[in-house]
Order: structure tokens, then C-alpha cells, then sequence
């Protein structure tokens, strides 16, 4: 038998609820409200077969350009060949949700606010950059009465 061609091929694991949460879709989910320039994570809910991703568009990450009553429209880098480009779709708010990939940086950006305060009213200077971190320094393994046992491996002899 041939392989399938539909649009749908291939997604059989992809568009599949989680483990105990298939059945009725929360309402939590469509009271979430969405504004223009809201990053948002594209997930196809297999429940919902209306404004679904197409399977290309599953696990992107995009931004809001338009909201309507039951769907929003969210602008896509999509690989063709050797170039990205910039694809708009229209999904509905069950397919989608706020993505956390700034959350990181939105705390930082609050943290950093508060260092410079705090710095500023002592009179000192702090970095607020973020600085990789620094090997372990070297040091000895000390072994309380233990004795040091050499290990070298066997040598390979060849019997005939």
C-alpha cells in the first residue's frame, strides 16, 4: 500500500490530546485574551478540526497581527528551500496559547530594575549583565585511611 496524501498525513501522534486530557476542552481556554504583538506557541488540538494549523506550523512560535471573535491571525517564519519566509495563517484560539519564551527576560529585565535601584541608593556599581559560568578551581580528593588502588587495564593477549 501507498503512503497517504492528505494534508493530515503523518500527524497521527501530532494532533493527539495528552494522556487524561482528552474529552471537553477547558473554558480557561477561550478566556484567554489575545492583543496585537502577543507572541504566541502554535499547538493543533486534535478535538477541533475548524482553524487548525496546517501540520507545517505545529510547535512555531508566532506573533499576533489580528484578533476576531473566534480566531487570530499570526504571522510565521516558515523554511522554504534556502529562505525564511514570513507566512500569515488564521487559527483559532483552541490551537494556540501565550508563549513563555520572554517570561525569562521579563524577570530579568524586573530584577535588573531593582539591582540599579538598590546600587544607586548605596553608591556602589553593579554589572547587571549576565556573566557564563566560571569553571570549578582544582582540588584533591583526600581519602581518610583509604588506600590508593591503581587501575590499568589487562592486556590483550592473543590465544591461538
Amino acid at each position: 500500500m501507498t503512503n497517504p496524501h492528505g494534508k493530515r498525513r503523518g500527524t497521527r501522534d501530532m494532533f493527539a490530546r495528552d494522556f487524561r486530557k482528552r474529552g471537553l476542552i477547558p473554558l480557561s481556554t477561550y478566556m484567554k485574551v489575545y492583543k496585537n504583538g502577543d507572541i504566541v506557541d502554535i499547538k493543533g488540538t486534535g478535538t477541533v478540526t475548524k482553524g487548525m494549523p496546517y501540520k507545517a506550523y505545529h510547535g512555531k512560535t508566532g506573533r499576533v497581527y489580528n484578533v476576531t471573535k473566534r480566531a487570530v491571525g499570526v504571522i510565521v517564519n516558515k523554511r522554504v528551500k534556502g529562505r525564511i519566509l514570513a507566512k500569515k495563517i488564521n487559527l483559532r484560539v483552541e490551537h494556540i496559547r501565550h508563549s513563555k519564551c520572554r517570561d525569562d527576560f521579563l524577570n530579568r529585565v524586573v530584577k535588573n530594575e531593582l539591582v540599579k535601584k538598590e546600587a544607586k541608593a548605596s553608591g556602589i556599581f553593579v554589572s547587571t549583565r549576565r556573566a557564563p559560568v566560571v569553571p570549578r578551581t582544582s582540588h584533591t580528593v583526600k581519602g581518610k585511611g583509604i588506600q590508593v588502588e591503581e587501575v590499568n587495564p589487562i592486556r590483550y593477549e592473543f590465544v591461538a
